[in-house]
């Protein structure tokens, strides 16, 4: 057996809750400051299971807790504020101070003023004066001020200043103005070409600014060039050049660091079958953009190129080219300076072919001017290939793309175009790409 006490089981009472009888403490008679092995859970009086809850105690648990009791406080002692409860003082027992009878602040030998003696002013004891009833001074009158001799002038006897006794105002801004004719007199531009303007002699080596020099030689563009210059990543007869600006001769050697030749191999070209209802830039009217379709959903089964997309090909993303909201066909999208300046350069000699459908006829004649001899916006066109495929559909061949240049051309020979498809750009072909789909071009394709 082991010398640990049982608990007693607890006893029923009539109420049907359960308690437990108290047991009786008895002093530790041995004088060790500690109880009887038999109330050794009962807390005595000043050790810390005093302050633990009643759940603890089961014999608490109806007792009611105990309060101290407050030290008696000496009457004699002044009292400094009221340390009755606030529902027992008396309400409004305290009459109200008078004012007049403060005394006065140290420093001051002037008597208190009583407060509410003060006599009424003397302007209070006249009528109020009516409205409007003070006539409007004249400015003539006005005394002169202190200090001036000379008589106050009267408002508004000013004679008017006659016109033209004013000298002009020298124009600051223009020292050349009066020497310059007005606007209707000056020279209507006649459309000719202005002189142009002689190269400086600070440059008369021939020398041309880096980033132009690397777009002829066709590394990149010029934004990309200065983008690669500011990198440190060109190098002129194998020195790192770093300065935007920089100018080099035409017999020096420029050449692109491996890592921007990296970063120009990783930029990338679509080739979208555009529908009709999406414009080529940015979105007008209520139309969408064509971008939106270059969507990896949207790209073409059948693509060959292994590319793999990335978020990182929509940045930079410009189109090489356009096609009306109502025209179909191949679209060119590139992060490639050198493929959007080679299709849409003034200097382009890339070929764009179309097929137009058109309604109405024309001659031999009117062919013939579709070949060349036609003008837009006073500038002539360049020579062009144009032939009939069927009864009603045209093939254009051209080397230049002015805004709705086809539909134009049409209706100067009579022609009306109701659908108009690009199939070639350069030697790249739409072949059988669907609608609204499109592919990357190709490392072995070249337009």
């Amino acid at each position: 057996m082991t010398d640990t006490p049982r608990r007693r089981p607890p006893v029923a009472t009539k109420t049907g809750t359960l308690s437990i009888k108290p047991r009786s403490s008895t002093p530790d008679t041995a004088g060790s400051g500690r109880p009887d092995t038999k109330d050794w859970r009962k807390p005595v009086s000043g050790s810390p299971n005093r302050n633990r809850g009643k759940a603890s105690f089961p014999e608490q648990a109806n007792a009611e807790p105990e309060r101290r009791a407050r030290t008696p406080r000496d009457d004699s002692a002044p009292r400094s504020r009221d340390d009755r409860p606030r529902d027992e003082r008396p309400q409004g027992d305290r009459p109200p101070r008078p004012f007049g009878d403060r005394p006065p602040r140290a420093g001051d030998e002037r008597p208190a003023r009583p407060y509410g003696d003060r006599p009424p002013r003397r302007d209070d004891d006249r009528p109020a004066r009516p409205a409007g009833d003070r006539p409007p001074r004249p400015f003539g009158d006005r005394p002169p001020r202190a200090g001036d001799e000379r008589p106050a002038r009267p408002y508004g006897d000013r004679p008017p200043r006659p016109a033209g006794d004013r000298p002009a105002r020298p124009d600051f801004a223009k020292p050349d103005a009066d020497a310059r004719p007005p606007r209707h007199e000056r020279k209507k531009w006649t459309g000719e070409p202005r002189t142009p303007i002689e190269p400086s002699p600070l440059r008369d080596d021939g020398s041309i600014r880096l980033s132009k020099r690397m777009t002829e030689l066709g590394l990149c563009s010029r934004r990309e060039a200065d983008e690669y210059i500011e990198k440190g990543w060109v190098r002129v007869d194998g020195e790192v050049v770093s300065e935007l600006g920089s100018r080099v001769k035409p017999g020096q050697a420029v050449e692109l660091d491996r890592r921007g030749q990296t970063a120009q191999d990783g930029r990338v070209t679509f080739l979208l079958n555009k529908p009709v209802g999406y414009v080529s830039g940015q979105a007008e009217d209520g139309y969408e953009p064509a971008s939106v379709l270059l969507v990896p959903d949207n790209r073409w089964a059948e693509d060959p190129s292994e590319t793999r997309y990335l978020r990182t090909h929509q940045r930079g993303l410009a189109p090489a080219g356009r096609l009306d909201i109502d025209s179909v066909g191949l679209l060119v999208f590139t992060q490639d300076g050198r493929i959007a300046r080679a299709l849409i350069g003034d200097d382009s000699k890339i070929e764009k072919e179309y097929h137009v459908r058109v309604e109405g006829t024309v001659d031999a004649k009117g062919l013939a001017l579709l070949n060349h001899g036609l003008s837009l916006d006073g500038e002539a066109l360049r020579p062009a290939k144009v032939s009939w495929l069927n009864e009603d559909q045209l093939r254009f061949v051209l080397r230049e793309g002015k805004k709705r240049q086809i539909r134009r051309m049409c209706e100067m020979v009579g022609l009306k175009v109701v659908g108009l498809k690009r199939v070639r750009i350069g030697r790249i072909m739409l072949g059988h790409l669907p609608p609204g789909q499109w592919r990357y071009l190709g490392p072995d394709e070249v337009f």
